[in-house]
């Protein structure tokens, strides 16, 4: 088993969403392609890997750039000879309305949460479909079915489930499984290097009917089980793995940026 997992660091310690589901594909006997723009980033997530006696290599790449997609794939599958499993999982955040949102961030914002995804499918897919299929999983956000003044963010990621929805229809005759997971405002790295405060922090906790708070391994089962033979009837969905915090749609912790 061979998996790809884009923003396979954390630009911090801890463990965030793509760390997190690249330490559980190792678990689970795949050999994992870390994909980051800092290649030490990468790296430290490697180490954690090996540490538990892991396959893993690093791949530095930027994958809203469509030849640094190819090149990943290409490396990949000169290493491994397949790829059965994609993890689309950077992302970047970001507030505002469609007033004060200027074209250059809208861009960029775009670029990183969709482009990368299609991009790195666009280059993946052939691959799964002449060995047989395999599973796609992307990483969208609660945000996108409860809007909440992150106008473009939410965008995004709308567009995300949309793309899982249309490529879970145009693959599957190719064996290939597309499906989605919504975060709910987990604690990772990059919410920590966002300045978020104790009494934020704990805001965001209670906001779920579970009151507690969600960490990336809550995120990287969720991805193991969507990419697993077990889910193997399972295509086209949006999971929610947010402690029920959409059920309730409850108000964002003051000054919050979206983190995933």
């Amino acid at each position: 088993m061979v998996a790809i997992v884009t923003g396979g660091g954390s630009r911090g310690p801890g463990i965030g969403n793509g760390r997190a589901a690249a330490i559980l594909f190792a678990r689970e006997g795949a050999r994992v392609v870390l994909v980051d723009r800092v290649a030490e980033w990468a790296q430290q997530t490697q180490g954690m890997i090996a540490d538990e006696h892991g396959q893993a290599f690093v791949v530095e790449a930027d994958v809203t750039r469509d030849e640094d997609c190819r090149r990943v794939v290409e490396e990949t599958v000169q290493r491994y000879g397949t790829i059965d499993i994609l993890h689309n999982n950077v992302g970047i955040g970001g507030s505002g309305t469609v007033v004060d949102t200027d074209e250059e961030f809208w861009d960029q914002l775009m670029r990183v949460n969709i482009t990368s995804m299609v991009l790195m499918s666009k280059h993946v897919i052939p691959v799964m479909a002449a060995h047989g299929g395999g599973a796609i999983v992307n990483i969208s956000s609660v945000s996108s079915i409860r809007p909440r003044g992150l106008t473009a963010y939410s965008t995004s990621k709308g567009a995300v489930n949309a793309l899982t929805m249309a490529m879970a229809v145009d693959h599957a005759a190719q064996g290939i499984r597309v499906n989605c997971i919504l975060p709910g405002p987990v604690f990772t790295p990059m919410v920590a290097s966002g300045g978020l405060t104790e009494a934020q922090r704990a805001t965001r906790a209670k906001a779920s009917p579970l009151g507690t708070e969600g960490t990336g391994w809550d995120v990287g089962w969720a991805a193991v089980y969507l990419a697993s033979p077990e889910a193997r009837w399972v295509t086209g969905q949006l999971l929610c793995v947010d402690g029920g915090m959409t059920l309730v749609g409850p108000s964002r912790a003051v000054g919050e940026e979206p983190r995933r």
